[in-house]
Parts: C-alpha cells; structure tokens; sequence
C-alpha cells in the first residue's frame, strides 16, 4: 500500500538548495523522522504485528476457539488489531477528503468481517501489512544512499595553526584553514592545494574513472580520496557550501520536491479508487454477489504508481548525483526527460574559455623554441589573452623570460618592442601590412577553426606565427553527437564573431551555430523557441548566461563556472564534463519511461483484475495477493534507477 506523498514541489525556480547556504553545517538527515512521518521504517512492532496477524489467521482457520456461533472472536480482534495502522490513515484521510488507497482497503476488510470472511479479512491485512513492510525496505535504499554519501567526510580534521599541527572536529574547520590531508585520506573541504603533490580519485564527486594529479593552485573537492602524497589545502567551502554537500542537498531535495508527474500520479491513484468503489457498486447490483463486491475492491488500486514514482524520481537523482550532476528537484527532471533543444554557450562550455596555442607556423626555417621566445619578450608586458597563451608556451618550453627595453601596443593590431636594439614585431596581419613586413609571410589561416593567428618578426625577418584558439573540450565533440543520436537538436550560442562560432559550430557537427549575440539575445532565442513549443534546455557557465538559464525549461550550469550562473541553474555538472550532461539526460528519460511502465501495467492489471473478480474468478483472497504482488513488481521496477552500493563507494 502506498504511503502519504514524499515530494512537494516549490513553485520558485530558486531551490532550497540556495536558501540553506546560510547554514555551512553538514549535518545528517533525520532519517528516523521521515521513515516516521511516511510510515516507511521498519520496526519490531510492524514485524510482531504481522506475526499476530499470522498466528490469528492459523488459529481461525483450524477453528481453535468460536465461543459463539458464527462470530469469529480471534477473526475481529486480530483484524481491527493487526489493521490498526490501515484504520488510522484511512480516518485521516476521509478528515482531509482524500481518497486513497487504505480507505478502500478499510472498506473491502470492514465488508469481509461483516459477510463472516474472517480468514479471508486476516490474510489480506497480513499481505497489506507485509508490503508496507517490504516497501520501507525498498525506499529506504534511496535513504540510504544520503547516509553512504555522509560516511564519506572524515569526524576529525588535521590542520595548521600557529606553525602546529592540531586535530580538530570536522564542524570547527574554517575557510582559510591550512587542511593536511594524508595518502589515503578523505579531503574534508573544497579548496585550492597551497603545498604537495598528488593524485586524487574523484570519482564520487565528478565520476572521473581516473585519478587526477594536483599539484599547487590546483582545486579540489571535499568526499574525494588522496591517494598518494600529502597535500595541504587551504579551506575554501565548509558543510552543506561543498560540491559534496550539495550532492547530498539534491537527494534530499528529491524527497521534498514534487515534479508534476508525481501530482498525475496521485490524482491516477485517486482515480482509480473511484473506479474501484464504483466498479464495486456496479457488481454488487448486477450480481447481488458480495464475495465478488469485494474482491473488486480489493484488488483495484494504485499504490504501485504513488509509491514507485518519488521512489523513480528519488533514485534518478542519486543516480545523476552520483554521476558529476546535481538535479535540484523533481520538478526539473522531469523538464529534463521533456527537453527536445539544448542551446550550448561556447566559451567556458564548449570550450575551457582559456585561448591556447593551437600551432607554431615556421616561415624562412625558423623553428618553434626561436619564434616563441621572441614572441615571449614582446608579449612580456601584454595583458592581452592571446599574450597568456604565448607566455604559458614559453615556460612549457623552458624559455628565460626577458624584458624587452622599450613597449608599445596598438590596441586590435599587435606590439611592438626594442629588445638590445632590435625590433620585434608580434601583431596581426593588418599590423605588419601597415609596418611594411609582408615578405616571407606564412600562408594566412587567420579564422581557420575559430583560431587568431599572430604573426612574429625580428630585426626585419618574418619568423613565423603563432595559431590561438579557445581549445574545445575532448568530449565536446561526441557529447554533441550523442545528444544528437537521442533525436535533440543542438544549437550553438555565443557572444563570439559569427565567423568564429560557425567554425567551430562545423567542429562540433551542431545543427545550428549562432555568434555575436549578447546576452539579452540568448535569453530572446531562447523565449522565441518557448514560444514555437519546444523544450529547451540551456547550458551556460558565465554572468552572461544567467538570463538564458532562467528563461529556459531547464537551465544547466557548468561547475567550474559562476556563482551567478550555478544559482540560476536548475542542474549543475559537477566536473564540467558534458559527457556527465548526456547521461544526465538519459537517466531523465529511463526516469519517465519507468514512471510510464508503472502507469501503464497498474492499468492494465487494475482492469484485468476488476473484470475477472466482478465475474467472479477472483475470491478475495487471490485478489488481495494479486493486489499486492503487483504494487511490489512496480516498486521494484522502479528501484532500476538507484544507485547500487558499488557506485556509491566509489
């Protein structure tokens, strides 16, 4: 039998997993407080409950005590004892005029002792109570993957304070804390390596298969495993702030927030109560048969949908948490499973927003270690991006860096410097036409693959140029290709020149690519395609995404990107991985395919099953035990999408 609802969702797209940033404790759920309130705990009473009920059954059917003719006394105490919990919630639903799935139970047991099926009454009330049983165990998985995710965080801390090494509780850690954190220890905090080297799983929080190696500077995740040398952390997020307490906030979140399938799913539910009673009333005046009146009853219901779909949409978020992706609610999992356009932003999405060097381009011999260390004293003191890109490559190659004597920047045309006497021109073709140097010139591939081509000369001589580009992320490409193999269609956004967003637009093989818009722009396109009937989902990592975050169905942050554009989403991908997007995808739609086949085969069963028993196949014995075997076939079904324990220690 299903339980009271276990989501509720709220009507803001602003999620609880901002408004409980104020509080930066990570504390554990009161998990004994939901099992209580949703009735899904399994305690001793229910297990001697059903034992009485048991017993009792086995006591009237060998007729062991009937001090009165045809009045069962073991039959009625054990069945008003036993179906107490049934009794209970039923009154409390005719209170609130909800019609639910007990009251018809308590209308089909009441019947039964009042015809004299005592037998029949306490079997039924034991299959009832063994499922309730049964599904406190199933959902209780789902809980339990929030408990798993809190074993990961180690209770006490090694930090350095004063120039000493002292532990303290895990909760008396503070942002800007020095974190040591041992080979095979946990990292307690989000935070930036400051001393050590080492490599670090973080597959329970990005999903990466492969240790990734973090040296100083780098970031790193709390829940994550250090796994060779020690390092030493400067704390940056505490608690429920992490990445990893959000994991843990969105599968708590699961539970409380209630996605529009899940109200079709109760309303179905209640609906088919209505059709179950009124089916009931139907039989009894055609057939005068009250054993088939009842078994009607009995065996129509909907407690495999109301209490498998939050089961569905808990285990799909855990499931995509545990894959690098936060879902902050039903709400948007459900938009997830709908979606049938993903708009992408290129830089910082599509790309890691940091232009590198592509290629070196020799022109009259000269090679790549001669034209970068020229380029390097020219770009010596550029803030120019391109200049960053060329600066980086020199320390790659090892190149002394010098200082050039004199400087000079002509802004969107290049540098110019003296360097002991001698020229060096580094700028673009424009530039060097307007100095006179087109001599020995490469061949021009400026623009090719979204790349800026800089050309580099010296006392007089062309050396070469240097290609730049804004790097695609590796799994840009075959993310783009899967979304689209799913039948969505993917569009590029960028604030780009068209020019270079269609180049790489033809990389990534999208099926539209739009440049040179603002961000006021992405957000119209995206309230045009609204507009059209399309559902789309938009993927943004900058300021400059926030409105087209809102303004879509679903709006999907990129980690590594701003506050601004994590709050505005709906989904964050933990790692900035895109592959982690797909998946996400997928899992939203087995989510709804599932919740569907639960639709679907408690309608047929339902229909099946009230036809057979209004004819009278069907005592109301085997129509409690087909009630129940079916609720529990779709529960399980619905289990598909929990993680198992396997990926949540990772």
């Amino acid at each position: 039998m299903s339980s009271s609802p276990m989501i509720e969702k709220s009507p803001s797209k602003t999620s609880e997993l901002g408004q409980k940033r104020d509080s930066p404790d990570l504390k554990e759920p009161d998990l004994g407080a939901e099992q209580e309130e949703h009735g899904h705990g399994v305690e001793w009473a229910e297990l001697v409950r059903i034992a009485f009920v048991a017993l009792a059954a086995v006591a009237v059917w060998f007729r062991l005590w009937e001090p009165f003719p045809r009045l069962c006394v073991i039959g009625i105490a054990a069945a008003l004892i036993g179906g107490y919990p049934i009794f209970k919630e039923a009154f409390e639903n005719i209170v609130e005029r909800k019609m639910t799935m007990e009251l018809s139970m308590t209308i089909a047991l009441l019947s039964a002792l009042a015809i004299g099926e005592f037998f029949t009454a306490l079997v039924i009330t034991g299959f009832v109570l063994a499922a309730e049983v049964l599904e406190g165990l199933t959902v209780g998985r789902g809980r339990r993957a929030i408990q798993s995710l809190l074993d990961f965080l180690p209770r006490t801390v090694a930090v350095r304070r004063d120039d000493q090494l002292i532990e303290v509780p895990s909760d008396q850690v503070q942002v800007g804390d020095i974190v040591i954190v041992k080979p095979g220890g946990r990292i307690p905090v989000d935070g930036v390596v400051v001393g050590g080297h080492s490599f670090v799983e973080q597959a329970a929080i990005t999903g990466e298969a492969m240790a990734v190696e973090k040296t100083q500077g780098d970031g790193v995740y709390a829940g994550t495993i250090n796994q060779s040398g020690a390092l030493e952390i400067a704390a940056q997020k505490l608690g429920r702030d992490t990445t990893f307490g959000r994991i843990i906030e969105a599968v708590e979140h699961a539970e409380k927030s209630r996605a529009p399938i899940q109200k079709t799913a109760d309303r179905l539910a209640g609906y088919l109560v209505y059709f179950a009673l009124g089916a009931a009333i139907l039989t009894f005046i055609i057939t005068h048969n009250v054993r088939s009146t009842i078994s009607v009853v009995i065996v129509a219901g909907a407690c495999g949908i109301a209490a498998g779909t939050p089961l569905a949409i808990l285990g799909a978020i855990g499931r995509a948490a545990h894959q690098g992706a936060i879902i902050k609610g039903g709400l948007y999992l459900e938009a997830l499973a709908a979606v049938d356009t993903v708009l992408l932003d290129k830089t910082g999405t599509l790309t890691f927003g940091t232009p590198q060097i592509r290629e070196v381009v020799s022109a009259n011999g000269f090679g790549e270690q001669q034209i970068i260390a020229v380029a390097s004293i020219a770009e010596r003191k550029s803030e120019h991006p391109l200049a960053k890109a060329v600066m980086a490559r020199a320390t790659e190659l090892a190149i002394p860096l010098a200082e050039p004597d004199e400087f000079s920047y002509t802004p969107g045309r290049g540098v110019r410097v003296s360097y002991k006497g001698e020229e060096i021109l580094v700028g673009s073709l424009a530039f060097f036409v307007e100095h006179g140097m087109t001599r020995g010139l490469p061949m021009n591939g400026n623009g090719a693959g979204g790349a800026s081509e800089v050309y580099v000369a010296h006392a007089g001589q062309v050396l070469g140029s240097i290609r730049i580009a804004d790097v695609l992320r590796p799994e840009a490409k075959n993310a783009v290709a899967d979304m689209r193999q799913m039948g969505l269609r993917t569009v590029l956004l960028s604030g780009d020149t068209q020019d270079v967003t269609s180049s790489v637009g033809r990389d990534l093989g999208v099926d539209e690519a739009l440049g040179g818009l603002l961000p006021g722009q992405k957000a119209k396109r995206v309230t045009e395609l609204r507009s059209k009937g399309r559902n789309v989902a938009m993927v943004g990592d900058g300021i400059n995404d926030a409105p087209a975050l809102m303004e879509a169905n679903v709006g999907i942050a990129m980690g590594s990107g701003t506050d601004v554009a994590r709050e505005s989403a709906d989904v964050i991908l933990i790692g900035s991985d895109l592959s982690k997007l797909v998946e996400t995808l997928r899992v939203a739609r087995r989510c709804r395919g599932i919740i569907m086949q639960n639709f679907v085969g408690t309608l047929v069963v339902d229909s099946v099953g009230v036809g057979m028993a209004a004819f009278g196949f069907l005592n109301p014995l085997l129509a409690a035990f087909i009630h129940v075997t079916s609720e529990l076939a779709f529960i399980l079904n619905s289990t598909r999408l929990l993680p198992r324990s396997s990926e949540a220690s990772r």
